[in-house]
């Protein structure tokens, strides 16, 4: 990911309904970036930091973004003319009204869809595992939920899951397989939905064999922290060993031992739990404590303490 990448991509998802509401019946396609400013600033702030700024053009407030004291604007050819950057007041992203949030959500779920399919495309022409998997013969192998705070992270896909029933934690025959029955029973202690929850494996196409995870593991690692990258979720929830030893930047013996704690790596939280399959005796009682911690977690986030 690179900023002349996301530069271009956003130009593609830019659109009249997400132009600054009081200048939207000027927007055209000959000016896609005309009234984006600010949803643009943010999504910068949001993979590449630095401070989000306001300055006055031509009477009206214009957003962008400074990184290590370096201007970055992707909005400017907007007017018609250069822009002196002087007298730039720093933003806190957080007094950003509901309206400009609500335009940005819906340009950063655009751009997040086209970023994962450039990813998706990586997966395709990989050769890495040859003669050890399948491909994943679907659109994506991401699952976008409705919002990306919460990711979780499976082992690989299962032979008769969403790789070819297209639908998550579900058959061909549109059944929930048991592993997504019992991950729901976790959820609803967290009331969350798994059906509504970003969704990606630690391995991208279906192994032939499992003694070949721990090499696809291996070989898939450096396409998943790309994903991992462009979703940027607040909490990993890892289901089981592989994903776990995947992410944590530790080694560690038994899996009994990292389990329901809380890891710091990179900048994620990654919370590993025991693996949902009903093949796992502690698929659902071993996990029920994590949930009812996780749950205190969240409601205490949620108050702000």
């Amino acid at each position: 990911m690179n900023m002349e990448n996301i530069k271009e991509l956003l130009i593609d998802c830019y659109s009249k309904d997400l132009c600054y509401p009081k200048i939207r019946d000027n927007w055209n396609e000959s000016n896609k970036c005309y009234g984006m400013c600010t949803i643009t600033s943010l999504i910068i702030n949001d993979y590449f930091g630095g401070d989000i700024c306001k300055i006055k053009v031509n009477d009206i407030s214009h957003y962008f973004n400074l990184i290590d004291n370096e201007i970055i604007d992707l909005t400017s050819k907007q007017f018609n003319h250069e822009i002196e950057y002087k007298n730039y007041q720093i933003i806190d992203r957080k007094n950003v009204d509901t309206e400009t949030m609500n335009r940005y959500q819906i340009l950063k779920t655009r751009l997040i869809d086209k970023l994962l399919k450039q990813i998706d495309e990586k997966v395709f022409s990989c050769n890495s595992c040859k003669k050890l998997v399948e491909k994943f013969p679907n659109d994506a192998t991401v699952f976008l939920g409705n919002d990306n705070d919460i990711v979780l992270i499976g082992e690989a896909p299962a032979n008769n899951g969403w790789r070819k029933s297209h639908k998550l934690w579900c058959d061909v025959n549109g059944k929930v397989l048991p592993s997504g029955v019992i991950l729901q029973k976790l959820f609803c202690i967290i009331d969350r939905n798994i059906f509504e929850t970003t969704f990606l494996e630690s391995v991208k196409c279906y192994p032939l064999m499992r003694k070949n995870l721990k090499t696809c593991s291996t070989n898939c690692k450096s396409i998943m922290l790309e994903q991992l990258k462009i979703l940027n979720p607040k909490l990993i929830i890892t289901l089981g060993e592989f994903p776990t030893r995947n992410l944590l930047d530790f080694k560690f013996d038994k899996f009994a031992d990292v389990v329901g704690n809380i890891y710091e790596v990179n900048g994620y939280k990654i919370l590993p739990i025991y693996h949902p399959s009903p093949i796992s005796p502690k698929s659902f009682k071993g996990n029920v404590p994590i949930f009812e911690k996780l749950k205190e977690e969240l409601f205490m986030n949620t108050k702000g303490v």
